[in-house]
């Protein structure tokens, strides 16, 4: 008599754990959120540093959304993965790099389950390319 672990249906399944358990990031905490904003002057550069964009919606659900950046790197240089920063500019800055750098993969960082409490929230992104480069956005999220 063949034991259930060693079917073909037990195997299929043991294969699909990892795809169920996607756990959810918390980017930003209640009490992150309730700190008086910080106020960053506008301003404006040309620059060869790498581009950043924002490939899902500014607009989004508190309680769960799928967020997704792209780093574009210029002139045949490369990004520089460790140089990549997160701030939430509230008073003071909150580093949050640690909260999006799980999803990082390349150029890419993917969040595929991400909350964040219901109001505006300023997200400056930082990123260096190997020559040294930098690019820099501000991002608002808004949550409803």
């Amino acid at each position: 008599m063949r034991s259930f672990f060693s079917t073909p249906i037990m195997a299929l399944a043991l294969t699909l754990l990892p795809w169920g358990a996607i756990a959810q990031t918390k980017l930003i905490t209640e009490a992150e959120a309730q700190a008086p904003n910080l106020q960053v002057p506008a301003t404006r550069a040309i620059t060869r540093g790498p581009g950043i964009s924002l490939l899902s919606p500014a607009e989004v659900p508190a309680k769960s959304f799928a967020f997704k950046m792209l780093f574009e790197p210029r002139g045949g240089a490369k990004i520089d993965p460790s140089s990549i920063k997160f701030e939430y500019l509230k008073q003071p800055i909150v580093d949050l790099t640690a909260r999006f750098k799980t999803g990082l993969n390349g150029n890419q960082l993917e969040l595929p389950q991400a909350s964040v409490p219901a109001g505006t929230h300023p997200i400056r992104v930082s990123v260096r390319d190997s020559e040294g480069r930098e690019g820099n956005t501000i991002i608002h999220l808004s949550a409803k």
